[in-house]
């Protein structure tokens, strides 16, 4: 349904309708001018819960970073409970009610973060951390001198492919084989204040990687056939490893898992797909970044953008617009760097590329602009991008029906 939108027709018509929606709020607004398409979101989650097929969606909040959006998915039948990237934002998203279900993705030595924890049964009872490692399990009992509030952990297990003596995935966690699992999960029911409700298994190797590059078909080509091998093999996987985490059933307070948490975006339907799994996660899908662009299974509509104002006209042929070096992370290379969206027809030039205070623009169509109008570009990745500003403005339509207070514009840093 994307390649509707990314035709240059439609670009120049998103690119007037945000124009417009601008000049249309009584008030300036800063730049980068941030802007989420609330349609746009909404049609990207109806989407991902289709692909889910049942299994309930737990919100990445990494890849938005915006309590209003985290809200709006949750509100979504068919999404429930927070994937958190740190322990800090999971205590604020319980203490503000946002979720009462916080899985953590990674694991913490936050000293800070776990003495809030430990100290409040009610944030105890509604977070998840992550572990891989004893030393997970030492950083909390080092905070407390009691083990009356109970912490609720889950194991993250790497779900990489193992292939002709190759490792291929994230590299998460050293965890691998049933026998180490089963190991540390032995250690959590055995020792007390802790108590073992999940399991964490992320194929980034399937959910996180564009497998439907133009321009790239040989690397596509070899990017789909670890997919396809990686599949069957994590499933025989993560089915070998619940048989040894069942028989700890009964083990003092261990009463069985609560949640076996996989997939990302890009793998909803393989991940839901597995009996053993009992939620996936999602969160750049919401948004559709650049970097999601390219995947057979599926097309998410463009949602977010950034607004940067033209300054400068050094020639015909190039415009220039202030600031625009909102670089994604990850490998260096191309495409980390913004997109020039809407209008199109515009293009970063070699020499300069994305600048940090401006960004010389040349193309087709880049004799068009004129001082003060905005060009309108997108994120390589998803929620990056609201670390650059304070405020989203959210449209709906052809209007800015409402703003939005980013984790920065809160004053949050985690």
């Amino acid at each position: 349904m994307a390649d509707v939108h990314h035709s240059p027709q439609a670009r120049d018509r998103l690119a007037e309708r945000l124009s417009g929606a601008v000049r249309a709020w009584p008030e300036p607004l800063p730049t980068p001018l941030l802007v989420v398409d609330l349609d746009a979101f909404d049609a990207n989650a109806a989407d991902l819960v289709a692909r889910a097929g049942g299994v309930p969606i737990r919100v990445a909040s990494k890849s938005l970073r915006v309590p209003a959006l985290i809200r709006r998915a949750l509100e979504t039948e068919g999404f429930a409970g927070v994937l958190a990237y740190t322990l800090a934002e999971a205590l604020w998203l319980v203490d503000n009610e946002v979720s009462d279900d916080v899985l953590v993705a990674y694991p913490s030595v936050d000293a800070g973060a776990l003495a809030a924890l430990v100290a409040s049964p009610r944030s105890a009872s509604r977070i998840t951390i992550m572990v891989d490692d004893v030393a997970h399990l030492d950083a909390v009992d080092a905070l407390r001198s009691s083990t009356a509030v109970p912490v609720r952990v889950a194991i993250d297990v790497d779900a990489g492919l193992r292939w002709a003596g190759v490792s291929v995935g994230p590299q998460r966690s050293p965890l691998y084989d049933v026998g180490s699992v089963a190991q540390l999960a032995r250690m959590v029911v055995e020792r007390p204040g802790f108590r073992l409700v999940g399991v964490m298994t992320y194929e980034g190797q399937v959910a996180g990687v564009p497998d439907e590059v133009p321009h790239q078909r040989a690397r596509s080509a070899v990017v789909r056939r670890i997919k396809q091998l990686s599949v069957p093999q994590l499933r025989q996987r993560r089915a070998d490893i619940a048989e040894a985490l069942a028989a700890l059933e009964g083990h003092h307070d261990h009463a069985g898992l609560q949640l076996w948490n996989a997939g990302g975006s890009g793998s909803l339907e393989t991940s839901a797909a597995d009996p053993v799994v009992t939620e996936v996660t999602a969160g750049s899908g919401l948004l559709g970044p650049t970097l999601f662009d390219h995947y057979r299974s599926f097309s998410p509509l463009p949602a977010a953008f950034f607004g940067l104002p033209v300054t400068r006209r050094p020639s015909a042929k190039v415009a220039t617009v202030h600031g625009g070096g909102l670089i994604a992370s990850g490998p260096t290379g191309a495409d980390r760097a913004p997109t020039p969206w809407a209008p199109s027809g515009l293009a970063l030039t070699a020499l300069e590329g994305a600048g940090e205070v401006q960004t010389p623009l040349s193309g087709a169509s880049a004799e068009h602009p004129r001082i003060g109008d905005l060009v309108w570009f997108r994120h390589a990745k998803s929620g990056e991008l609201f670390e650059h500003g304070t405020t989203v403005q959210l449209l709906h339509g052809a209007d800015i029906v409402d703003q939005a207070p980013t984790y920065r514009g809160l004053g949050l840093a985690f």
